[in-house]
């Protein structure tokens, strides 16, 4: 009896694992593994890399690499993937994918000389180490240099991790500004969320249902509409700016910038995430009896020392589950930081969109996202460690 009852809740709990396992853990591994494994340059140019490996790093590599250097880009120019390993190497070295590109249109017209002379006279890369030093780093098929390019890091000629040039240092700049941002939108959704909360809680039954009602309207539009609706109100000419002007705060000519930058950002996001801290709240609020209020004031303590000794403690299971929702939501957002954030408002989930949709480098959007997954994660479980996860409840 008891085998066919634990048969029985595994095969109830079968449609929820299959679920997790493809929507959750299956995208999670493919992420992983993109961040890791990168064969293209390897299954390109398997014999030059494999002749490469005589190679001292100095100096040039022999005649024979040369050969099978050429063979394999007039190879790879007739089944046409020539272009993604142009584009794979100029990510590792700029400038890389002219100097294949032009080689392998050249090599039509090579005649049969020694290719350590044909090759730099089709271009003089091929007369210098570096080319080849790239064509060593590329072509491992498991490699960090996804990790290390999220991290503003590089491999040097001798295979030693070096900082990127100032000027290519973007991506940690990004993530300091994305867990910042992220910090100051809990803190105002907090800031607004809380007094709000406690309002629902408190007000007498038929207003409490309108005000949780209009608590959950945003629910039920859509994003991009409440998202593109703040540019509207922001814009220079717009609502807010307008009204403004017509009480006297700031002068006609002199409209305030409150859209395409960090302003609208954290306007926007504040308004989309702030459902996700008042409801928590709410929910721990609703289970907190009001006498405990009035008791404590009847012993003497007055509103604000109540307040703050026996009602606000037990609210901090409810603000712990907010604050750690819209936290984790607000540093993997992505949407209306596009919309109105501008240049300056931002995000690292911008870049790596841009990587996925544009620049096509999915290895470095692979390992951004898994630093990001791994910088809320080891939040998570900071969190775990200071408060308690037993303590953050989403309910009375």
């Amino acid at each position: 009896m008891l085998n066919k009852a634990r048969t029985g809740a595994i095969l109830l709990a079968l449609p929820l694992t299959a679920f997790i396992l493809v929507t959750f853990v299956a995208p999670l591994g493919s992420m992983f593994m993109r961040s890791l494994y990168d064969p293209l340059v390897a299954d390109i140019m398997p014999e030059t890399l494999a002749a490469l490996e005589e190679w001292d790093g100095t100096g040039l590599p022999a005649e024979q690499v040369y050969a099978l250097a050429a063979r394999e880009l007039g190879l790879a120019r007739e089944e046409k993937t020539i272009g993604r390993l142009a584009t794979r190497l100029n990510r590792d070295t700029s400038g890389m994918r002219s100097v294949i590109m032009r080689s392998g249109r050249a090599l039509k017209r090579a005649g049969d000389a020694p290719w350590s002379e044909t090759l730099p006279d089709i271009n003089p890369a091929w007369g210098e180490a570096d080319i080849w030093q790239a064509l060593v780093r590329t072509g491992a098929r498991v490699t960090p240099i996804y990790y290390l390019n999220a991290l503003d890091l590089t491999l040097d000629s001798d295979g030693g991790v070096v900082r990127q040039p100032e000027d290519r240092r973007i991506y940690g700049t990004l993530f300091i500004k994305t867990i910042r941002v992220s910090l100051v939108i809990t803190l105002l959704c907090l800031a607004i969320g809380y007094p709000v909360a406690w309002l629902i809680a408190h007000s007498p039954p038929r207003m409490s249902r309108m005000l949780l009602v209009l608590v959950l309207v945003p629910f039920w539009t859509s994003l991009l509409v409440r998202t593109t609706s703040w540019i509207v109100l922001l814009q220079q000419q717009g609502v807010v700016n307008d009204l403004l002007v017509r009480v006297g705060i700031v002068a006609d000519e002199q409209r305030l910038t409150m859209i395409h930058n960090m302003t609208g950002t954290l306007v926007a996001m504040t308004h989309v995430l702030l459902p996700f801290m008042i409801l928590p709240i709410y929910s721990v609020m609703r289970g907190i009896p009001a006498v405990q209020m009035q008791a404590a004031m009847s012993l003497g303590a007055n509103w604000p020392r109540a307040f703050r000794q026996v009602y606000l403690p037990q609210s901090l299971p409810g603000v712990g589950a907010g604050c750690l929702l819209v936290f984790i939501l607000a540093i993997g957002y992505y949407i209306t930081p596009a919309l109105v954030g501008g240049q300056s408002g931002q995000l690292i989930s911008n870049f790596i969109a841009y990587h996925i949709q544009t620049s096509l480098n999915w290895g470095l959007a692979a390992a951004l996202g898994c630093v990001l997954f791994v910088a809320v994660l080891l939040l998570f479980l900071l969190y775990d460690r200071v408060l308690g996860l037993d303590r953050m409840r989403l309910g009375a």
